[in-house]
């Protein structure tokens, strides 16, 4: 039996509540909620990594919370939910997943997309794939990205299967280990999962600084260049602003010959004067 909790509880589902998934479908609900998270873009908005974190909560002996759960159950649905909806979604994307994107108007989806393609290009198939796990969004759509970019089955299969392993075991064994050492969790339930939430947004804050200072730097490389070719322009200038001195003084020392030359002829002006005085009488 997959749901353990009341059938009173069913008709209060709320998909974006942890607490409201357990209560009402169990472990089934963590299957549910794991398959569309990763294998179909319209799950990337459901609460993966909280979900499991609660849901490892609730397993322990120590929790009162009605929604009480069996370990080896959650695991089970966790497990196959991660790896069967990450397969699903690569081969939807194998069979269009890329102009599916495209025309996707959702700004964090298509936000998410390109993370996932600096994932696959900077740390390659393998562990993109693997630490996509960790990255909210980002894990519904790597999965489809990875089939559009045609990476081989088996590549694909092999590490989809470390990381959904990792991932949904660890989130969900880290819930019960936390629930198993401290009496009365359940009680802080909501901060712990506040908590848990804010810790899944590191990676993408990680991200978003990684992306804005690989901008910087190479908006500041671009510009060097673009100094680096004016001085050349301005030193060029220079040597035609001395050209033009150069043009200049000629110029203004054949005039001085000019005027020295009109020395003598005002000179001799005065002496063709001289003679027409009249004489004494």
């Amino acid at each position: 039996m997959l749901s353990q909790a009341g059938p009173q509880l069913v008709g209060a589902l709320n998909p974006l509540s942890s607490t409201s998934l357990l209560a009402s479908l169990g472990a089934f609900g963590v299957f549910l909620v794991l398959f569309a998270e990763t294998g179909l873009l319209i799950g990337f908005f459901l609460p993966g990594d909280s979900l499991l974190f609660t849901a490892g909560l609730l397993c322990t002996s120590t929790a009162g919370h009605p929604a009480r759960l069996s370990l080896p159950l959650v695991l089970l649905a966790a497990a196959g939910g991660a790896l069967l909806g990450a397969q699903t979604g690569f081969y939807f994307g194998r069979a269009g997943g890329q102009p599916l994107l495209r025309r996707s108007r959702n700004k964090y989806l298509r936000t998410g997309a390109e993370r996932a393609e600096r994932l696959l290009s900077r740390y390659g198939y393998g562990k993109a794939i693997v630490l996509a796990r960790f990255i909210p969004v980002v894990r519904t759509v790597v999965n489809p990205l990875a089939g559009a970019f045609a990476v081989s089955t088996r590549t694909f299969t092999c590490w989809q299967v470390v990381g959904g392993l990792v991932w949904s075991v660890g989130v969900t064994l880290a819930g019960y280990t936390l629930g198993s050492a401290i009496p009365s969790i359940d009680t802080y339930l909501l901060p712990v999962i506040a908590v848990i939430v804010l810790l899944s947004l590191i990676p993408i804050g990680v991200e978003v600084w990684r992306t804005r200072s690989e901008v910087r730097a190479s908006g500041q490389a671009g510009r060097q260049p673009d100094q680096a070719g004016q001085q050349p322009d301005q030193a060029g200038q220079q040597p035609d602003q001395a050209d033009q001195a150069d043009d200049g003084a000629p110029t203004a020392t054949g005039q001085q010959p000019d005027q020295a030359g009109g020395g003598p002829a005002s000179t001799g002006q005065h002496r063709d004067q001289a003679p027409a005085r009249p004489a004494r009488p």
